[in-house]
């Protein structure tokens, strides 16, 4: 089992192989010369392909030997079929799609499995060191964490440029969404499509995946925009939206990207908030006998620095009332925290007590700072109002937030908030920010399927002072501002 989610090895089903190849087939009119699955397992795909293009030449590799063993027997009869035993990081691709001069299709299912859980499992089924940072790569996957069915399309389109290809991949959305930008950017002169395919059915993978078609072609693209359909089920041909890049920004939906541009702007600075890396230590419930931590220990501490504290899962669900409280030694994370000790000797006293959890922190922000130092705090942290909204959920949903028994509520690390001083200031953003035309303006650059659904980026995209001037409110809200400044 292991060695099958190093390498994300998950069969094709006979079944799927055969729909994808009748799609390119009969969608696309494509009769390919020469087909290629580079990751070919059984060889589910290829034996299709036999069938629909009998006169194609076939080439598939795999690590497994089995596997290919499997696939030369499945495709026994078929004369102009090479299955090879080989590892893809190691394979002088640009020689083999160099071969031939004729239609090429590049036809499979690279392994659905990150970097970092390859590396987890003490596993080894990756790109060597030195060609990860292959031009392009770095910005689209990041140096430490990236899905290697992307490392392996990009391989592949830089291999076979200046000739005449279709690539039919299998994958998550997210990496074909990855590949189009990287399209963009080195303005490929390529058309694509994306078909929603159920991955739960085919290989109980609880992730948004899709049939991702490319077409290319040699030469540059003129401009740098790229529009592509989404079509929400294989093989259909209605109710596309189209997702794009355009003007280097990826979005979800390019129709209402277009109705919204008009609300692009620099906005204001989102923040996140606290990341409280000693959660039991530093967050705490109260109860009849006072303060408990995650321990479980009864906390004697003074209630000064101790606030309220809303998760992102409070946020997302509309439970505003804090039932969790959070000790907060600094004011900005290069506040000197010795004041602790000679003004809430209690405080200092129980921090003391946990100071190896402190110092068992691993990230490299807590470096040279001073002890109980915590990340994700400054002046914007203890703003009495404030709209906030959780990154993780596939909800769009602003919580207007005030405070809580005389104190500023704080956030953990999955929200993002915008401060206020004034209430009638944080009003007038929330009814901005809750309104139909910002709505609009999210759900155009939002993909709901990431990791991280709501980024900062695209918050800090939308200028409210120009949604404000779109429904006639700018003066209002020129005013409220003045006023809290």
């Amino acid at each position: 089992m292991r060695s099958r989610v190093e390498r994300g090895d998950w069969q094709t089903p006979p079944e799927l192989a055969r729909e994808v190849v009748a799609i390119l087939a009969d969608h696309h009119g494509l009769v390919p010369d020469a087909v290629i699955e580079p990751t070919c397992g059984r060889g589910a795909f290829l034996v299709e392909a036999a069938r629909r293009w009998p006169a194609a030449k076939l080439f598939g590799l795999d690590i497994d030997p089995h596997h290919v063993a499997q696939a030369r027997k499945a495709l026994a009869d078929h004369a102009r079929a090479t299955l090879v035993v080989g590892d893809f990081f190691f394979t002088p691709w640009e020689r083999i799609l160099a071969e031939g001069d004729g239609e090429l299709l590049l036809l499979g299912n690279p392994p659905w499995v990150t970097s970092a859980a390859v590396g987890a499992l003490g596993g080894s089924n990756l790109p060597p060191k030195e060609s990860r940072g292959m031009r392009g790569i770095d910005a689209l996957t990041g140096k430490s964490n990236f899905d290697v069915s992307e490392w392996m399309i990009l391989r592949l389109l830089r291999a076979c440029a200046g000739r005449r290809t279709t690539l039919a991949m299998l994958c998550k959305a997210a990496v074909a969404r990855k590949v189009m930008a990287y399209c963009a950017k080195e303005r490929l002169c390529a058309q694509g499509e994306l078909h929603a395919i159920d991955a739960r059915r085919a290989f109980d993978a609880a992730v948004e995946a899709v049939l991702f078609v490319l077409r290319l072609q040699p030469g540059r693209a003129e401009g740098a925009d790229v529009r592509w359909p989404v079509f929400p089920r294989l093989g259909s041909r209605d109710g596309a939206r189209e997702i794009g890049v355009i003007d280097g920004i990826l979005v979800a939906d390019v129709a209402a990207f277009e109705r919204t541009r008009h609300l692009l702007g620099d906005g204001p600075a989102w923040r996140s908030g606290i990341k409280h890396d000693c959660a039991r230590v530093v967050e705490l419930r109260r109860t009849t006998r006072g303060w408990v931590n995650g321990f479980g220990e009864e906390v004697s501490i003074e209630p000064d620095l101790v606030y309220p504290l809303l998760k992102g899962s409070d946020v997302a669900n509309d439970r505003l009332v804090p039932s969790r409280w959070i000790l907060v030694t600094q004011r900005r994370l290069v506040e000197d925290t010795s004041y602790i000790q000679s003004e809430f000797p209690r405080t200092w006293t129980y921090l003391g007590r946990h100071a190896s959890a402190f110092a068992a922190r691993k990230s490299r922000i807590y470096s040279g700072r001073p002890p109980f130092a915590i990340f994700g705090v400054g002046d914007y942290t203890f703003a009495p109002w404030k709209l906030a909204i959780c990154g993780l959920y596939k909800r769009l949903r602003f919580q207007l937030v005030g405070p809580f028994e005389g104190k500023p509520v704080v956030f953990d690390d999955t929200c993002y908030f915008l401060p206020f001083w004034s209430e009638e200031e944080a009003r007038s953003h929330f009814e901005l920010y809750t309104s139909n035309e910002a709505s609009e303006f999210f759900r155009a650059r939002i993909f709901w399927d990431a990791k991280r659904p709501i980024r900062r980026d695209v918050l800090q995209s939308l200028c409210p002072r120009k949604l404000a001037r779109a429904k006639g409110r700018e003066e209002a809200f020129d005013r409220t501002t003045r006023e809290s400044a």
